[in-house]
């Protein structure tokens, strides 16, 4: 259908209700982000303002954070950082920056694996999942700029070069979701530790850590490491998109039945590669990430049985281990098995994130051709 993204996202922000009531949580961190990207794509201050009356109704004016407890030393609970920093920096409130080094102080004693990265959630020990460093290693990163911490720049780093070796799959390419130290989960391969399938989604969360990772590193030998293990992972995910530019639920997997184009996952990478081609990196071909932005205006956006305009086959949730009853064990048929969600912010907030990164790209052309003419 033909929609005006602009729009669509306006709507979005302006009717948002708090994922989960009001409390601090990595779903409306998503939010945040992308109304950043779109307020630092475009300039324009109705972002902004979104972002600040939604912020402001988490943190009250002495800094404290609805719902956020240290002791639950849940990764997820980092992400919404990234705008108090953002927040902090842009208007010098003293909230935010009171917020922002209340929620840093749950790294000193949040627990780690052996190797260094910090454990997914307390309830999910010894274990280390991609979604995880999406949520904490940029907040890490950008944090560092804002103390003037370099020793926490080079934590982030190096946690993210260990979780890139132990996530690898060498046999595809790709990385698999989650990686338990101790081979107690029974989704852990009793050798590599790793969960048995490629979900997209978590791929996904990594791709988007790893482009705004190189995006605040200093130039240096770190830098150029995962900037070169993001322009491999970068290749591989081309040659894995569906006919129409997306990519599928369990990724590498096109024959498997019931597989289907996910859209939370093509618009990460839309948005990694997008985003990596405004960087600089070796082989990133922003042409894809706009053709999947393109395909997901044209094949996911759709109206509901109320006429709204939603995004549709968005995967509302998946993970690894125990929830809710039951066990989810990490194999193809388990995460085609989970519940899809219209308009879930997961799908919602990247598609923010690309369609900024799409605008970046379209006003620096304008700029190239204004030159030569």
């Amino acid at each position: 259908m033909t929609v005006s993204l602009t729009d669509y996202f306006d709507a979005y922000a302006r009717d948002y209700a708090y994922y989960k009531s009001g409390s601090w949580c990595y779903e409306d961190g998503c939010l945040y982000r992308g109304l950043i990207a779109l307020h630092e794509a475009t300039g324009e201050r109705h972002w902004f303002e979104h972002l600040t009356r939604l912020v402001n109704g988490q943190v009250d004016a002495a800094g404290s954070i609805a719902g956020y407890t240290i002791t639950e030393y849940n990764i997820d609970n980092v992400l919404p950082g990234r705008a108090l920093v953002y927040l902090a920096q842009k208007t010098g409130e003293t909230r935010y920056r009171t917020a922002v080094d209340h929620l840093v102080r749950q790294f000193q004693t949040h627990p780690r694996i052996g190797a260094g990265p910090h454990w997914h959630k307390l309830r999910y020990p010894h274990q280390v999942w991609l979604d995880g460093l999406y949520m904490a290693l940029p907040f890490k990163l950008e944090y560092a700029g804002l103390s003037g911490q370099a020793d926490l720049a080079h934590q982030a780093l190096s946690e993210m070069l260990t979780a890139l070796d132990l996530t690898f799959d060498a046999a595809s390419g790709l990385y698999r979701h989650g990686y338990d130290e101790e081979r107690l989960q029974a989704w852990a391969d009793p050798v590599t530790g790793l969960s048995p399938a490629h979900w997209a989604r978590s791929i996904g969360w990594l791709a988007m850590a790893m482009v705004d990772m190189v995006e605040t590193l200093p130039a240096g030998a770190g830098r150029d490491d995962l900037a070169g293990r993001l322009a491999a992972l970068l290749s591989v995910l081309a040659k894995l998109r569906t006919v129409d530019g997306r990519w599928l639920q369990v990724i590498d997997q096109p024959e498997l039945a019931g597989n289907y184009a996910e859209s939370s996952a093509t618009a990460m990478f839309a948005y990694a590669f997008l985003k990596a081609a405004r960087l600089g990196i070796r082989d990133a071909a922003g042409r894809i990430g706009a053709e999947a932005v393109i395909s997901l205006t044209r094949h996911a956006l759709a109206p509901d049985a109320n006429g709204r305009t939603v995004l549709q086959q968005i995967c509302c949730v998946a993970g690894l281990g125990g929830f809710d009853g039951h066990y989810r064990d990490g194999t193809p048929g388990y995460y085609l098995s989970e519940t899809l969600r219209d308009d879930d912010i997961k799908g919602v907030a990247p598609l923010m994130m690309a369609h900024a990164e799409s605008e970046i790209a379209r006003r620096a052309a304008n700029q190239r051709d204004d030159a030569v003419a």
